[in-house]
């Protein structure tokens, strides 16, 4: 286990005497959660096969990895997956997502009680599918990331220039170029979520700054890739329908 430690202080290297196979890395400083998780991915090189990305507020039972590396053994063609999450209190989260236009992020966050809106985010959050089948879809978070190491390598980790939100928006759109990436309904976790952003001006000024990097990178209005993957995702929920 690695423990990259972006805090102010290195009170936490004490898990170190307590764990022996913790791994632990002092940053000295808040280097961005995409560049702090690059750290894991070089120093973890060689010595496996996934590399496994939670948040601090994630809690599952003990069987879930196995259950997803067995599954991700059998199918050699998935790159990165997430399980079923649930809230605290048992509500399934909705983290299966269209790839976002400006429209889909202005529109959720300051928009959401105009009905043309919500009729978009209703879509863009894919509210008509019942997370009870495998999806392959673009859009993961970056909450609970069961990732091939070599795949996670391929990619080149994630962009350093997200410092936080939408880095893993960015990180499993290109996994999606080169292997599958997969919602996988049969093993569920616990995520203690909160939408920082919406109680935070400094948050929501790191989410905006992240999302002006995320359209510069991959296109505003005019994204061809992105038309075509959402379609193809659409597609793919309509034939479960039938």
């Amino acid at each position: 286990m690695y423990l990259i430690d972006n805090s102010p202080t290195d009170r936490l290297k004490e898990l170190k005497t307590l764990y022996p196979s913790v791994e632990y890395v002092f940053n000295n400083g808040n280097i961005g959660y995409g560049k702090a998780h690059n750290i894991s991915l070089r120093l973890s090189q060689g010595k496996s096969k996934y590399h496994l990305i939670v948040n601090p507020d994630i809690s599952f039972s003990e069987d879930v990895v196995e259950h997803i590396f067995s599954f991700m053994e059998k199918n050699e063609k998935i790159g990165q997956l997430m399980p079923k999450v649930f809230y605290n209190d048992g509500t399934i989260q909705r983290l299966c997502k269209l790839l976002p236009t400006p429209t889909d992020l202005i529109g959720r966050r300051f928009l959401l009680f105009l009905d043309n809106i919500k009729r978009k985010n209703s879509l863009y959050e894919l509210s008509h599918f019942g997370y009870d089948k495998i999806l392959d879809t673009p859009n993961l978070s970056g909450c609970f990331m069961f990732i091939k190491t070599s795949i996670f390598k391929a990619v080149n980790g994630f962009d350093p220039q997200f410092f936080m939100y939408l880095e893993d928006v960015d990180l499993t759109r290109r996994i999606n170029q080169i292997s599958r990436t997969v919602f996988y309904p049969e093993v569920v976790v616990v995520h203690g979520f909160a939408k920082g952003s919406y109680a935070s001006f400094k948050l929501l000024r790191y989410h905006v700054a992240s999302a002006i990097k995320y359209f510069n990178k991959w296109g505003w209005f005019v994204d061809k890739e992105r038309d075509e993957l959402n379609k193809k995702v659409l597609r793919q929920i309509e034939g479960m329908d039938n």
